[in-house]
């Protein structure tokens, strides 16, 4: 059975849709069938991340009217074995399919993948109900800014009330020179806000929006850079393998003793 998971944020422009584009592709760089799912009816990215904008024929709407089938819908990434996507609409709104009709999409993608990942649109209203309807796990996305981990906040209440049986922490553009400085939240100061066990650090790095504006996830284009090891490393933990952080600050150490005492951990996980 495959597992479902929602990434979402409620705060847009934090990275949700850069973040599945590349987590897909880790993913499937591990040997797994993985499906992404764009949920953001009417304002479609997924598939100009991963450079599949021009290959894009049919989209999820088309499949729920039955002007084709879920097959041809989908679209396969020729450059990663195992990665598929399924597209949203562009000239349809948030409203044009309901949170039945995204479980039944995602029930018969279920025998078919080890991993469907959904990129939830911003915000709280019809385009989130959609997107977690069939997630059984969830990853929030944050930025060490206070918007966002209120926002973050408040979709973690959400979720919880929904009964999500899984959420973790992916903190995002994460700058260790302005922490440093007391500039930027540091992921303690997350973590004591949310309390929400951690699965990630992303540094922030200008290549991300390189690879992006290119098509191009930044795990194939510039694996080896922090960013892209950092992603690969969330794909590792969520296939249980026990990967340590990244000693982003310098004091890998201390940081890390910090979050396993955090949540009780005698290893990083």
């Amino acid at each position: 059975m495959s597992r479902v998971i929602v990434i979402t944020s409620g705060k847009g422009g934090v990275g949700k849709t850069t973040i599945t584009a590349n987590l897909g592709t880790a993913i499937a760089q591990l040997g797994k069938r993985v499906c992404l799912i764009d949920a953001d009816f009417g304002l479609r990215n997924l598939d100009l991340l991963l450079g599949l904008e021009q290959r894009v024929v049919y989209t999820i709407i088309d499949v729920i009217s039955g002007e084709c089938t879920l097959e041809k819908a989908m679209v396969k990434d020729k450059r990663t074995e195992g990665l598929f996507l399924l597209p949203a609409a562009q000239n349809r709104t948030k409203d044009a399919i309901t949170p039945e009709q995204m479980k039944e999409i995602v029930e018969k993608l279920m025998p078919s993948f080890d991993y469907i990942l959904i990129d939830c649109p911003a915000g709280i209203e019809m385009g989130f109900r959609n997107a977690i309807a069939a997630a059984k796990e969830a990853l929030i996305v944050t930025t060490p800014e206070v918007a966002a981990v209120r926002d973050a906040d408040r979709v973690v209440g959400l979720l919880e009330c929904e009964r999500m049986e899984s959420i973790r922490l992916i903190v995002n553009r994460l700058r260790p020179e302005m922490v440093k400085m007391d500039e930027m939240l540091s992921v303690e100061d997350i973590l004591d806000l949310l309390v929400v066990p951690l699965i990630g650090i992303i540094p922030d790095d200008k290549r991300v929006i390189t690879s992006s504006n290119k098509g191009e996830p930044l795990v194939l284009s510039n694996p080896d850079t922090l960013p892209a090891m950092a992603i690969k490393n969330i794909a590792k933990r969520l296939n249980g393998m026990e990967v340590p952080f990244l000693d982003l600050m310098g004091t890998q150490e201390g940081l890390l003793a910090k979050i396993r005492r955090f949540f009780g951990f005698s290893n990083d996980k």
